[in-house]
């Protein structure tokens, strides 16, 4: 009776910690791989570097890289596009390394530069998708460079495609954070999709076509009703954030995606067909193609979704420090609605979530509310990144997949015990990339040749078989059951008196495709 007892408080004491999402990397605060120590010295002397002032808000894993965006909201911020290499020696806390360099992060370098990213997105045709608001400063912004869509070959790191979105596209209040990928029938047949979350629009971008355009409707408004905040013991109120958090579904039966978003603001899902977004004459017009799709519930305010081709969406409910899903077969409404993980430590802020390739579920939470609106404390964790299989993350909830839908293998094979590992011997043996010879790794796309149906003629050499996994059924205690709260805590302050930006020059602004 009392092993029994003693198992109960252990359960207990880990009910807030999150049990399907495993702890990869972890920051008290966020640092920067600089080429030598003086490079760095002479950063944080002059005041470029400033790591207290970071705040990492948006991952995407592709291949061997997990992209980490840094938004220049405060000054000293080297470089707003970063990544992790997967397959190097693991270290619990990295420094982000810039993508492509810090050279393509120059702040106001509205040419080959980089002033602040969101969330960017990887395709199945190796290319990374990267809006470039050109603006610096929160509560005081200031526009150095226009909105510019960035599109990079990933094997190759070079810039594919650079686009600045037309003077119609944008409206005085726009603040475009969010990025979704419509792939038809080849790499050229691409669209892209933004939300402009003050500015109340949806911009729609033709790859083949290299053109923009936007558009309208009251269901991009917030909710009134639902405006008030309440997270890590902090009330207050975002109640002007309209559309943010957009996904585009699996290819349905009649050729198109559809587009599901929601205002920041609100507790509502809705969505629109691909096909009404990708038509330019549709701009006017089309208020009866969009459609409510359904409620989440009380608590219910995402800033972040992403569906895989199962159709089941995941996104973070930043009121309730989880992460929630809900499988598109089924009617959206709250019983249907699942917590697919929960910590009240780990996941305050759960920013962004993404799906890989693999079906890997990546998860970064950054406390934003805190730093926006008290004080983080750098003596104690603040950034977290997690990461899980999608089945694993699901199993157990509502968006399971139904048992005939379920390989035979699945529902007979037993579940494998919990094991307790350290978070280095899990990326070891979960992320390494394995060597494999070159003449079995290599295969080159050419044009007309074909990869998941998609075609393309810019493609790269590939290597394949290098992609790091995510093991299975693994779980690391490293949460207490006290829930976290924001108490005020200083903040480090700069005594640098020089700018923090050290360029803003004015450019034509050109559409340039090599």
């Amino acid at each position: 009776m009392a092993a029994k007892f003693l198992v109960f408080c252990g359960l207990v004491s880990l009910a807030s910690a999150t049990i399907k999402l495993q702890e990869i990397f972890s920051w008290n605060v966020v640092d920067w791989n600089y080429p030598d120590q003086f490079s760095k010295q002479q950063a944080l002397r002059t005041g470029a570097l400033i790591p207290e002032n970071a705040l990492p808000v948006g991952i995407e894993r592709w291949r061997n890289k997990l992209f980490v965006s840094v938004p220049r909201w405060r000054s000293g911020i080297p470089a707003t596009l970063n990544y992790i290499p997967l397959d190097a020696p693991y270290e619990p806390s990295p420094k982000l390394t810039p993508y492509p360099s810090f050279e393509g992060n120059e702040l106001g370098n509205c040419q080959t530069g980089l002033t602040t990213v969101y969330r960017v997105k990887a395709d199945q045709c190796d290319r990374l998708w990267v809006l470039d608001v050109g603006t610096y400063g929160y509560d005081n912004v200031t526009n150095v460079c226009p909105y510019t869509l960035n599109v990079f070959d990933l094997n190759t790191d070079q810039i594919i495609r650079k686009y600045v979105l037309r003077p119609e596209d944008i409206v005085s209040t726009t603040f475009i954070a969010n990025i979704a990928l419509d792939i038809g029938t080849s790499c050229e047949d691409t669209f892209a999709y933004f939300s402009d979350e003050l500015g109340y629009g949806l911009i729609a971008y033709s790859w083949e076509q290299n053109k923009s355009w936007r558009f309208s409707h009251s269901y991009f408004m917030p909710d009134p009703l639902v405006g008030d905040f309440n997270i890590a013991g902090l009330n207050f109120q975002w109640g002007a954030e309209g559309i943010f958090g957009i996904t585009a579904s699996p290819i349905g039966a009649d050729g198109y995606r559809t587009l599901y978003f929601s205002p920041l603001s609100s507790h509502t899902e809705f969505s629109v067909s691909t096909r009404i977004l990708r038509d330019e004459t549709k701009v006017k017009g089309s208020y009866k193609d969009f459609s409510v799709v359904g409620v989440r519930g009380p608590d219910g305010h995402t800033t972040a979704k992403v569906m895989d081709d199962s159709g089941v969406q995941l996104f973070n409910l930043i009121d309730q420090n989880a992460v929630g899903c809900w499988r598109s077969s089924l009617p959206y409404k709250p019983q249907n609605i699942g917590i697919a993980d929960k910590d009240d430590v780990g996941l305050v802020f759960p920013v962004d979530v993404k799906i890989d390739d693999e079906k890997n579920v990546w998860v970064m939470s950054d406390r934003m509310a805190v730093f926006l609106e008290a004080e983080l404390d750098y003596s104690d964790i603040n950034f977290r990144v997690y990461t899980a299989p999608l089945d694993t993350l699901i199993q157990g909830t509502v968006c399971e997949a139904p048992l005939p839908v379920l390989q035979a293998q699945q529902i007979l094979k037993p579940l494998q015990p919990i094991k307790a590992l350290s978070r280095a011997k899990l990326y070891n043996h979960g992320l390494g990339v394995t060597a494999t010879p070159f003449s079995e790794a290599v295969a080159v796309y050419t044009p007309g040749s074909t990869k998941s149906g998609l075609t393309g003629s810019y493609r790269q050499p590939i290597i394949k078989n290098t992609a790091p996994k995510v093991q299975n059924y693994i779980y690391i205690p490293k949460q207490t059951s006290s829930a976290y709260t924001s108490g005020q805590f200083t903040r480090p302050k700069s005594t640098n008196k020089n700018p923090w930006w050290n360029k803003a020059t004015n450019y034509n602004y050109e559409v340039f495709e090599p």
